[in-house]
């Protein structure tokens, strides 16, 4: 497997970003993550999803690490800091809940609260259902748990096509094309920094191309199972959707019908785009810290 990784200088100086770099080994690919706050405090695991990385996260990190919180945010194996695999055949579903699944357990994280958006909800309710002991809580914003089952909205099958065919991918301006408000041009960049040219990009070209769209998908299986887990869940599980997103708008309530620990939340639906950490982080905190301290 040809492995790359970005150089460190590509990360100097990114807007609103003043977070201390970490590295462990998953699978021998160096994983990336920020571990911010209180060491001795239960965990709160913000999970990103695709183009994007860690830097989705920093509106909302300081808010959650002054409720008192520990607040961890790893980069996917194939963005961020993270090693790249520089070939899409090295990428599976699988392999990205298995490396995330390492991560935790190399970092021993319990009584943890999720949050977990786009693919970060993909890797993140796999995990949480097949690994509850680890979980307290979970909030989920823009993502679900495909099995293969459910018809795809238009757009993301046309999110599917782009990745796959289109001769550029500007990563900066796809999560701009994300979010209501205006990224300035230095965020943009700061999306873009990961990856120096096209040969670094072959995870963001391939994870669309892993979401289950029929039920002969390789992952279809252990989705379904995570489905059923789920079902059982008790503890609190809180939807937190933007207003604006064409892929996933209203699949808040599938969730609120189907897991017993929603039920009686105050569920939430704040305004942004898909990436609505970049319109709402503080906002997003604060519902975090209000699920955290039984206040929903």
């Amino acid at each position: 497997m040809q492995i790359l990784r970005t150089p460190d200088e590509r990360f100097d100086a990114l807007p609103d970003f003043d977070f201390t770099p970490r590295y462990l080994h998953v699978d021998g690919l160096r994983m990336h993550y920020l571990d911010e706050g209180d060491a001795t405090a239960a965990p709160v695991v913000l999970l990103h999803g695709e183009p994007s990385w860690c830097y989705l996260y920093r509106f909302m990190i300081p808010p959650l690490v002054a409720a008192g919180h520990r607040v961890l945010a790893p980069d996917l194996i194939g963005f961020g800091r993270s090693d790249k695999p520089a070939h899409r055949p090295d990428y599976s579903y699988a392999k990205q809940v298995g490396w995330v699944r390492s991560w935790m357990e190399q970092l021993d994280l319990t009584d943890a609260t999720l949050f977990c958006q786009d693919w970060g909800s993909l890797i993140g309710l796999r995990l949480a259902a097949e690994q509850a002991s680890r979980f307290a809580a979970i909030a989920l914003s823009n993502g679900g748990l495909p099995t293969g089952d459910q018809r795809m909205p238009q757009a993301f099958r046309w999110w599917q096509r782009f990745a796959a065919h289109s001769p550029v991918f500007p990563v900066g301006r796809i999560v701009a094309s994300g979010t209501r408000r205006s990224l300035s041009r230095a965020e943009r960049q700061a999306y873009d920094a990961p990856f120096p040219d096209r040969s670094f990009k072959a995870g963001p070209r391939q994870l669309p191309a892993l979401v289950p769209t029929v039920a002969s998908d390789p992952a279809t299986a252990a989705n379904r199972a995570a489905w059923a887990a789920l079902g059982d869940w008790q503890k609190p599980f809180l939807t937190c959707f933007s207003t604006g997103d064409p892929i996933t708008r209203g699949g808040d309530r599938i969730w609120q019908e189907h897991v017993p620990g929603a039920r009686g939340l105050a569920h939430q639906r704040v305004p942004g785009g898909h990436f609505v950490q970049e319109d709402q982080g503080p906002q997003l905190a604060g519902i975090i810290n209000d699920l955290i301290a039984g206040r929903l």
